[in-house]
């Protein structure tokens, strides 16, 4: 994949689960977006040899990272994650934090990606996290952090 290609498709994403966390969340959403990628969270079996696997990312979290690092990070050989999986997060005071799950699984080819139905792959946009006593058509707040920027500046966990 090329890297103007997965930049188009990560704007693309990013805007549509900014529209469908609208719809569940009272908060509103800050223009700015920043990422929280979770690398390799998918079970994979090495002999699956058609796919370029990455197993020391396992468990591997990058916090409040921009568009490039996104894809620095996951543009890799010109293969990305055959499926990430992007939510709204949380809010701070001037920016969106946008959770990206990925597959450990990394292709080039769009056969291979999954959400192919949309105009996203392989992106699959998902709702922010749900309350527990969660109703139907009942609007929620989402965590507004107040000290992500003190996070990001010295990158506390």
């Amino acid at each position: 994949m090329q890297e103007e290609v997965f930049r188009l498709l990560l704007s693309k994403a990013t805007a549509e689960a900014k529209a469908f966390a609208s719809r569940y969340i009272k908060n509103q959403l800050r223009e700015n977006n920043a990422y929280r990628i979770q690398l390799n969270i998918s079970e994979d079996d090495p002999a699956l040899t058609q796919f370029e696997l990455y197993p020391e990312d396992k468990g591997t979290v990058i916090e409040w990272v921009d568009s490039d690092t996104v894809l620095s990070t996951l543009l890799r050989k010109g293969k990305v994650p055959v499926w990430i999986d992007i939510a709204v997060l949380e809010i701070d005071r001037n920016t969106t934090l946008l959770s990206l799950m990925c597959a450990g699984r990394y292709s080039g080819e769009e056969s291979q990606f999954y959400y192919r139905d949309s105009e996203r792959a392989p992106f699959g946009v998902k709702s922010p996290n749900l309350p527990i006593d969660y109703k139907e058509g009942v609007q929620f707040a989402i965590p507004e952090k107040r000290g992500s920027l003190l996070k990001r500046l010295f990158r506390i966990t």
